[in-house]
């Protein structure tokens, strides 16, 4: 999904990770149910997703500041989907938070 950037200064929250094959159906319900949640955080500004032919998936979850990242790191359902995540769905990830001070792009109409 795509959407309009907002002015920098933000905050991008990227995500790489790939999923161990255990109980998809269970991920596939909590990653819905996190996606709903998550929009509705304060300072949430959107994101954006990829899975790779590899099925590595690449997310990018863009904040208005540290705050809300934290507030959204610590909520009690988020915390719950991390404990499973490490204990059933993932076999790995790596998580990266940038200040994005600057950006510009093109879209040929």
């Amino acid at each position: 999904m795509s959407f309009t950037r907002p002015e920098p200064p933000y905050y991008a929250v990227v995500i790489s990770s790939a999923l161990s094959g255990e109980d998809p159906d269970g991920y596939a319900a909590m990653a819905v149910r996190m996606a709903e949640l998550g929009a509705r955080q304060p300072g949430y500004l959107g994101r954006e997703s990829q899975t790779g032919a590899d099925g590595r998936e690449l997310t990018v979850l863009y904040y208005r500041d540290t705050e809300s990242i934290t507030a959204w790191q610590r909520h009690t359902e988020h915390l719950e989907a991390q404990r499973l995540g490490k204990q059933r769905w993932y076999a790995d990830y790596h998580i990266e938070v940038a200040r994005v001070e600057r950006a510009y792009g093109f879209q040929r109409s």
